[in-house]
């Protein structure tokens, strides 16, 4: 008999433990673009609100449609109280390494966001250097809204960028794959060698 995996849906159980604890902006925190080979990693940051619609279905971004995804980044830009999404270029990866320019896309995130949060959930294992009280959550976009939130930002904007490197860079397909490293990728890499956002 096949194990039955556990479903999880993001829930805003970590966002009321913290307000329940006396804080008010809380924010979630994601990324995209640490598994590619080509292209930046883009980091979101986003404050829902205590007053938040329940209804509105948010979901990790990995489990989402193009289309919702698209449609779903609209209502969080317009909804959220505040959100904020920052680039770190394959130029700044290769200097930091990508665990260390995610860290940076996150600490900018939180300090560049109109309202200054006080409360972090930050997807993963790590958490980035601040002062600002919070807790890295693993499977944080399966399992906060915030951070699911920030995930969809992150990978709409992400997807975008990859699209209008395709343009410039067409030899590598980057509209298809997005950076990610897929056989047609690795083809194109053997073929052509590196582009300028390797």
């Amino acid at each position: 008999m096949g194990v039955l995996k556990k479903i999880y849906r993001p829930t805003l159980e970590y966002e009321n433990a913290a307000y329940s604890r006396g804080f008010t902006k809380v924010a979630g925190i994601d990324e995209a673009g640490r598994g590619p080979l080509a292209g930046p990693v883009v980091v979101a940051a986003v404050i829902l609100g205590k007053y938040w619609n329940t209804e509105i279905e948010i979901n990790d971004s990995k489990k989402l449609s193009k289309k919702k995804k698209e449609s779903l980044y609209d209502v969080i830009c317009k909804e959220s109280l505040a959100f904020k999404i920052v680039s770190v270029s394959p130029q700044e990866i290769d200097q930091l390494n990508i665990l260390r320019a995610t860290m940076v896309g996150m600490q900018r995130c939180s300090d560049e966001i109109e309202l200054t949060p006080d409360y972090l959930l930050v997807d993963g294992n790590f958490y980035p250097e601040t002062n600002i009280h919070g807790q890295a959550i693993v499977k944080g976009d399966c399992l906060s809204k915030s951070i699911a939130a920030a995930s969809i930002l992150a990978k709409v904007i992400r997807d975008r960028k990859m699209i209008e490197f395709a343009g410039k860079y067409p030899q590598w397909g980057f509209d298809s794959h997005m950076g990610y490293p897929t056989r047609q990728h690795r083809e194109a890499i053997a073929e052509h060698g590196l582009s300028p956002i390797h």
